[in-house]
């Protein structure tokens, strides 16, 4: 069986080498400083297991997992935490386990034993349970791996269907999430300018009138021109005016 160790603290991960590789069963496959580059090596190592630090600086281990569950074949996953004071009741469940640092080898095999698949709905009730649970990356799949689009990169978000085009100044992904679920999670970072889009407050460079006599929002970055309804025209000339943008 095999596992991906992640942790910001070197030290930490070797620790966690030296346990598992005294359980026999278990080989530790790679290892990640953060939630991105563990992204990356499940993605290229297949590993049965992660067993991923929670408290990393850039990506954390609770978005890193929320984007590991929607590969196609995800690992299981344990969490590893120094603090006491994440919502532990969220790990109640028998599908994921949590281990408290130091980590005991005992404490650690019951884990392993009984790691499972972690699921979408329990990550997101986990997700919920922290204080700072805004994620700072959206992810697609393409050509059946992940690709992250930081979410200060992104330009627009716009409903099609069942999908959001997420649109940043160098590429357009598809994801499949709701709109208003991402209005919600980054309401400090957009602003709803239409039934079917938001735009990043930090983009508007202003508003223009198009040649149909609609109003349209400038971007920065991007040459697309995205309309304004007229019931949300009030707040974007708001935005716009008080120089809050």
């Amino acid at each position: 069986m095999k596992c991906l160790v992640v942790d910001d603290e070197s030290l930490a991960r070797q620790r966690l080498t030296r346990l598992l590789e005294g359980m026999g069963e278990w080989t530790v496959c790679g290892e990640a400083a953060n939630g991105e580059e563990a992204l990356q090596q499940v993605q290229q190592l297949r590993p049965d297991l992660v067993l991923m630090d929670i408290r990393m600086p850039g990506m954390d281990g609770i978005e890193a997992a929320r984007h590991i569950v929607q590969l196609e074949n995800p690992p299981a996953l344990v969490f590893a935490t120094a603090y006491g004071d994440h919502a532990l009741e969220a790990f109640e469940t028998q599908a994921v386990d949590y281990l408290l640092k130091p980590i005991h080898p005992q404490r650690l095999q019951q884990a392993l034993d009984k790691a499972m698949r972690l699921s979408s709905v329990q990550l997101e009730k986990l997700q919920k349970s922290q204080a700072d649970s805004r994620r700072m990356h959206l992810c697609a799949r393409k050509r059946g791996n992940l690709e992250l689009i930081p979410i200060d990169e992104v330009v627009y978000l716009q409903a099609d269907n069942k999908y959001v085009t997420v649109c940043s100044a160098t590429q357009q992904i598809l994801i499949e999430e709701s709109l208003k679920s991402l209005e919600r999670e980054f309401s400090s970072y957009f602003i709803r300018i239409h039934r079917n889009a938001l735009v990043a407050v930090a983009a508007i460079r202003g508003l223009e009138k198009s040649v149909e006599g609609h109003c349209c929002v400038l971007l920065e970055g991007v040459d697309e021109r995205l309309e304004v309804s007229r019931r949300l025209l009030p707040e974007v000339r708001k935005r716009i005016t008080t120089g809050v943008i």
